[in-house]
């Protein structure tokens, strides 16, 4: 999460000014013929749904596990934007998205930032279009950022922030929402799953898309951001809390689908304004629809945050899987929806 600070840290605010979209590269996913060999799914290529449909479908800690040892590894060197480490994780997203039945949303699921100066950095874009002709217009945005701070001092020998918890471990859930829709192929409204780039940096990936998606001018409906959710809060009776929990009924609806207290309220996400710090912010500006990010980061449960030691061996796999899981029920709901319910007060 872009530098928090409550005591323990100091806030880093970085500006980004606007980039210029390349059009040409944009295709119509509502067309077709839009998307490279592909065509968008009839009533007949959509499964039919039962209860061990979905219990079979659940996320295993041990696939967690696989997937967020290779993107915490030293070999990626703290994926930094721009560097090579950050290519591979790139690779890494693109190859599940391809697997899992996820179209790339441009061109090639790689995203390419215009007039960044430090390096090559690109958003990993897929999509996922409706299968009902009308809702199949609207979207859902389903993202996380996949870049971290890279090598710094550390302790030691060790300087390599490896970024487990962010956002090693929103990533992560993001793929595993990915392979779920992607297997279900059960989504009335398209979706689109975006691995930011530059977070750390200022936001400048989530930037780069919104603004792009804005120029094209779709209908997103939501953008549901999911940001360091590796490990359980403390003392809580919710798993998740939502930034900018007051601004929308979003909580509501979410638990509502969950048929729990998936979601609440965090003093301390108002406090220091964690609706801002993170990527549903650039959306929220962008098209002024509900954004916001789940987190179950509290100030008091993880205090390894932009360090070497923000290692996968302190995550929590099992509470990961649970946090996939209960979600998954949340976004079926929201994104099948007949009309829009998540508004803004």
């Amino acid at each position: 999460m872009k530098h928090i600070y409550v005591a323990f840290f100091s806030f880093l605010l970085l500006s980004c000014g606007s980039t210029k979209v390349d059009q040409s590269t944009v295709l119509n996913p509502t067309n077709p013929k839009g998307v490279k060999g592909s065509v968008l799914p009839t009533s007949k290529d959509v499964p039919l749904e039962s209860v061990k449909s979905k219990v079979s479908a659940k996320a295993s800690s041990i696939d967690i596990e696989k997937t967020m040892t290779f993107l915490t590894s030293d070999e990626l060197e703290g994926r930094d934007t721009g560097s090579d480490g950050i290519a591979r994780a790139a690779d890494f997203i693109q190859n599940v998205f391809k697997n899992n039945n996820i179209l790339p949303y441009f061109e090639s699921y790689k995203d390419t930032l215009e007039n960044y100066s430090d390096g090559v950095a690109y958003n990993v874009v897929g999509y996922l279009p409706g299968t009902d002709v009308e809702l199949k217009n609207e979207f859902v945005v389903i993202g996380a950022h996949y870049d971290h701070i890279g090598l710094i001092s550390g302790n030691g020998d060790d300087t390599i922030a490896n970024g487990a918890n962010d956002n090693a471990s929103g990533t992560t859930a993001v793929l595993e929402f990915a392979k779920y829709f992607g297997r279900q192929k059960n989504n009335k409204r398209s979706i689109i799953f975006a691995l930011f780039t530059a977070e750390e940096k200022g936001l400048v990936g989530s930037k780069y898309l919104a603004k792009k998606l804005k120029d094209q001018n779709i209908d997103l409906y939501t953008m549901l951001n999911f940001e360091m959710v590796g490990v359980p809060m403390q003392d809580k009776d919710h798993s998740l809390y939502l930034t900018g929990y007051e601004l929308s009924n979003l909580a509501e609806i979410s638990n509502g689908y969950a048929d729990k207290k998936l979601v609440g309220f965090l003093p301390k996400a108002k406090e220091f304004n964690l609706f801002r710090r993170s990527d549903n912010a650039p959306f929220h500006d962008e098209f002024n629809v509900p954004s916001q990010t789940f987190s179950s980061f509290d100030f008091t449960n993880f205090g390894e945050y932009h360090k070497v030691g923000d290692e996968a061996s302190l995550m929590d796999y099992e509470f990961m899987a649970k946090i996939v899981n209960e979600s998954v029920p949340m976004l079926e709901g929201i994104v099948n929806a007949p009309v829009k319910e998540v508004k803004y007060n």
